[in-house]
């Protein structure tokens, strides 16, 4: 998939940037509303990543331009307008999602892959497994009825395991998925959030086992388990 990102701040652009490209994809970058005018317009892009407020031209003006001149592409807006009104009038402009800043980079990458999958034709954003159901469209974790509240991080993560529920996610794929541009996320950062998550999931009857230099896997609970004994297998 090849991206578009315009983005005035330079240390958020290249964390982005590189973010982007660790998950395999192609970016183009830009820096102000002038260029992505019609930057947008000539390379052939699959998703662009438009902040709200650029230098030269408003973002808002962009996405208009864009759309008046056919875009097709998926847009994401970046913005920090926190106002009911302004994501209204983005949405209304043309943009496919937006994402208040600041942002964790995990969320950013997970809402990409959301709209490539609607680009795809695959637009199931729902995960199941057993009880629990995954809605990556409202960003909500339910075991039946009941909403499971989860931070960002924890967020990101049970995406990543619910998307290979049993099978073995690696250590290093969580790494990957998980760092931001300020820092890597750790081997031993990734050992602190399973662990976070096997007390929210014990209770519900999914576990988290861990398949010894390989990774983890999620998966229900064996009838008639003990809850520890199976997370911690």
């Amino acid at each position: 998939m090849r991206i578009l990102l315009v983005e005035d701040d330079a240390a958020l652009r290249l964390g982005v940037a590189r973010g982007l490209e660790r998950e395999g994809w192609q970016v183009d970058v830009l820096s102000d509303g002038e260029q992505a005018m019609s930057g947008g317009l000539q390379g052939g892009f699959d998703l662009c990543i438009l902040d709200l407020g650029l230098p030269r031209r408003d973002g808002m003006e962009v996405l208009r331009h864009w759309r008046a001149q056919g875009l097709k592409a998926a847009v994401l807006l970046l913005t920090a307008r926190d106002e009911l009104s302004d994501r209204v009038r983005g949405l209304d402009a043309g943009a496919d999602d937006y994402l208040v800043k600041p942002f964790d980079l995990p969320e950013l990458l997970a809402r990409v892959r959301a709209l490539k999958r609607r680009a795809d034709g695959r637009v199931e954003e729902v995960l199941r497994l057993g009880p629990l159901t995954l809605d990556l469209a409202h960003k909500e974790l339910r075991h039946g009825e009941a909403r499971v509240a989860l931070s960002p991080r924890e967020w990101a993560l049970t995406e990543v395991l619910m998307q290979k529920a049993g099978k073995v996610v690696t250590k290093e794929s969580i790494v990957s998925r998980m760092s931001t541009w300020e820092a890597d996320f750790s081997e031993n950062s990734v050992e602190v959030y399973i662990h976070r998550l096997r007390k929210h999931f014990a209770p519900l009857g999914v576990a988290i086992r861990t398949v010894r230099g390989f990774g983890y896997v999620l998966e229900l609970q064996e009838s008639g388990g003990d809850a520890g004994a199976a997370a911690t297998s």
